[in-house]
């Protein structure tokens, strides 16, 4: 690794990136913990701590000139006994946002950890084909209270002879932070995210956080006993009745609707209708304004030609 990148190019991250990543390592975090109470819980807290999961996904955005912008990421699939990625789930991903932000391209990846290891250039290397050179968004997890900086860290690729052998290498790149309003005051909500008194979020954004949370909680206990009830039917602990069974698989067949590609192409279809309401409503907005601006223009010129003897201006 060397300490500085020397490229000249000048790097933009948008905090949308750092929750993202933020985010996907605390629920891998959060799920890979036994749920308290559990034998297996009161366990694993007298033994040492686990090291911290690694998270891997990939960061996209534009490149303008030297100027790279990193706007958005979403999650990839890895397998850390073959240190490969799942290249089918790569591709998927990178088609559906290519609908919905045909602009944007693949710059690189990120994970999370305190240093870059030597396994990340296998994954630096295998995404070479989408991007040349590609960007690695590194992200510390560790709390650090003494720290003033972002635990972010944007590595390049270079070439470099060592010992007689041109080899890879992770330089450092300096970033700066680029936002936009709606960023800007997505991150000033969290930021004031408090418990009150009673020990929910005072804020409308986790109250309804809390609201979906309560509803899936429902939900899975709910199927929980539908299951623990069809497992008793079929070692014949309980009699079997058709009538209920065909109740419990319609149901059934509700649940892995949002797995299809039917639910794909219907999502994408809504968000796009959604999306095309919001610019209706801009352009409805911005023709009553141009409709106003040429009732006063005319207005004006009325004046004139009755004194001058000009015409309309429409």
């Amino acid at each position: 690794m060397a300490s500085s990148s020397s490229s000249g190019l000048t790097f933009k991250l948008h905090p949308l990136v750092i929750v993202n990543i933020s985010d996907h390592y605390t629920r891998v975090k959060s799920q890979s913990l036994p749920p308290p109470g559990t034998p297996h819980a009161a366990d694993a807290s007298s033994l040492s701590p686990a090291p911290p999961p690694r998270v891997f996904g990939c960061v996209i955005g534009v490149q303008r000139g030297r100027t790279v912008e990193i706007f958005n990421s979403f999650e990839l699939l890895y397998d850390p006994s073959t240190h490969s990625l799942d290249r089918a789930f790569l591709e998927k991903k990178q088609e559906l946002y290519k609908k919905v932000f045909p602009n944007f391209y693949i710059l690189g990846w990120y994970s999370t950890g305190s240093d870059a290891q030597e396994s990340d250039m296998v994954i630096h290397k295998a995404l070479m084909d989408i991007n040349e050179s590609p960007v690695y968004v590194l992200l510390n997890p560790s709390i650090n209270p003494a720290q003033k900086d972002l635990p972010i860290t944007i590595y390049e690729s270079e070439l470099h002879v060592i010992d007689g052998i041109p080899q890879l290498i992770f330089v450092r790149s300096s970033y700066s932070i680029e936002t936009v309003e709606a960023e800007r005051i997505s991150v000033d909500h969290v930021a004031h995210l408090k418990p009150s008194d009673g020990g929910s979020a005072a804020t409308q954004l986790a109250a309804h956080l809390t609201g979906i949370h309560s509803a899936i909680k429902m939900l899975n206990s709910r199927i929980r006993v539908l299951h623990h009830y069809l497992l008793a039917m079929q070692k014949g602990d309980i009699p079997c009745e058709n009538s209920l069974l065909r109740q419990v698989s319609s149901l059934l067949r509700r649940l892995p609707a949002i797995e299809s590609e039917k639910f794909q192409d219907d999502f994408l279809m809504e968000y796009n209708d959604t999306l095309l309401i919001t610019y209706l409503a801009m352009f409805t907005n911005c023709t009553s304004t141009m409709n106003e601006l040429v009732d006063k223009f005319n207005t004006a010129y009325d004046r004139q030609s009755r004194r001058g003897g000009r015409t309309a201006f429409i």
